[in-house]
């Protein structure tokens, strides 16, 4: 049955605001939880001016193309058009999570929550404007297909956490019918469940009439989106999804007043609480982090692993500013006969490799084979990530002022020496 598939499936997101960080900034963090042999890419897309008409071809079906679509920066797996995070040029970040509720999934062809948020950070210039464009378009082409390069079907809708240098958003979906809370302060994480109650900011028009037409819902007393909209016997995977939930509010907890990058960092490689995970059908096959700062004379810096298994690999910084340097090093081979674009879909497979999973997958084995020598490879991983770091952080103390073309090159060089380490 579509997505009720036996294995394991789990992402995390988290974002923590001013007073829970120790700078005044927001920190956005993200751990794309995906089937085990997946590739994530990372892929920049400059911002561009439409024609009035254009469409765009999203994974599965083709939408009417926006007037202009911002720079973005995506973490997603290779074989789709969307992201399962994200950032863009004016510091929004996206990510989305999987969730089963009453509202079926139906295995018709619509948009992947992936692709709300490639357009959400394509179309919106703050996290409200991303907010107000997924639902839109969730209300007028629906959510649906597979999210899996399987001929099985994997299906489920989606839950969102969206930030921006003032403030943060969940968005839950249920079918077309949603529910935001805006987060203005203190910290919050999300985890393949439906977690807004009756502290809701911002809904469908029609969701609760939906619930009352459904008997879900009396219409009298509190409206709580999450226990109407959530199924009375849940799947497996979001069972499991609570004690996840509950582990990532504690961690934010106990870091309260002093998150940083590091701490997100950190808490993304938490492999106790499940929130890394590397079990046989699923693992964490990417991860992000991010850093807002309030102060707009301050750049916003993203960090991206770009492998699978955080606790294994190395986050990169990454600087919109004019005239990146493009990183092959981390771009998916593409395939003019690509089993995901004919229909149907997934008959075959294709390697979707890029050079740094491949390096990083042969270092993953001798970390495997030979402790010493793969406990030796990681101290020099984490030197590599701290070099970059300390960097960042000078950066954003304003304690440094970097020429433009060395922000330019910034994550291509570090994609770069990481890769050599791996020769």
């Amino acid at each position: 049955m579509a997505g009720h598939d036996p294995a394991p499936s789990c992402c995390d997101c988290f974002v923590a605001l001013p007073p829970h960080t120790a700078a005044p900034a927001v920190v956005f963090g993200k751990n794309a939880d995906r089937p085990r042999h997946e590739v994530q890419e990372i892929a920049y897309i400059p911002s561009a001016v439409h024609r009035p008409g254009d469409k765009v071809q999203c994974t599965y079906i083709e939408i009417e193309q926006a007037e202009r679509t911002h720079a973005v920066v995506l973490s997603r797996p290779a074989w789709l058009w969307g992201a399962e995070m994200g950032a863009n040029e004016h510091g929004v970040c996206v990510g989305n999570e999987g969730v089963w509720t009453r509202e079926p999934v139906g295995e018709g062809e619509a948009l992947l929550g992936m692709d709300l948020v490639r357009l959400g950070l394509e179309r919106g210039g703050s996290a409200r404007e991303a907010l107000e464009v997924i639902t839109a378009l969730l209300e007028q082409h629906g959510q649906g297909g597979s999210c899996k390069e399987e001929p099985i079907p994997f299906v489920y809708h989606n839950t969102f956490l969206l930030a921006d240098r003032h403030e943060a958003w969940v968005l839950e979906t249920a079918g077309r019918y949603w529910a935001a809370q805006q987060i203005r302060e203190g910290s919050r994480n999300i985890s393949n469940q439906l977690s807004i109650g009756t502290d809701i900011t911002a809904e469908h028009p029609g969701l609760r009439q939906r619930a009352q037409s459904q008997g879900w819902w009396s219409g009298v007393g509190q409206f709580s989106f999450a226990e109407v909209f959530s199924l009375a016997q849940q799947p497996p995977r979001m069972e499991a999804a609570k004690s996840r939930y509950r582990a990532g509010k504690e961690l934010l907890q106990q870091h309260a007043g002093r998150i940083t990058a590091e701490t997100f960092m950190a808490i993304l490689r938490d492999k106790d609480s499940g929130i890394c995970v590397d079990s046989e059908g699923f693992r964490t096959a990417g991860s992000m982090v991010s850093v807002l700062p309030q102060d707009p004379a301050l750049p916003c810096v993203h960090f991206f692993t770009a492998t699978p298994d955080p606790s294994r690999s190395v986050f990169k910084p990454f600087v919109f500013v004019p005239g990146l340097k493009p990183a092959p090093q981390v771009s998916s081979p593409t395939f003019s006969d690509d089993p995901a674009k004919k229909v149907p879909r997934f008959q075959s497979t294709v390697d979707r490799r890029h050079e740094l999973y491949c390096r990083h997958q042969a270092a993953l084995e001798l970390m495997e084979k030979d402790q010493e020598r793969g406990q030796e490879l990681l101290q020099t991983l984490r030197d590599l990530e701290k070099q970059g770091l300390e960097a960042v952080n000078a950066l954003l103390a304003g304690n440094v002022a970097p020429k433009p073309e060395e922000l330019a090159e910034l994550f291509f060089d570090c994609v770069d020496a990481e890769m050599k380490f791996y020769k």
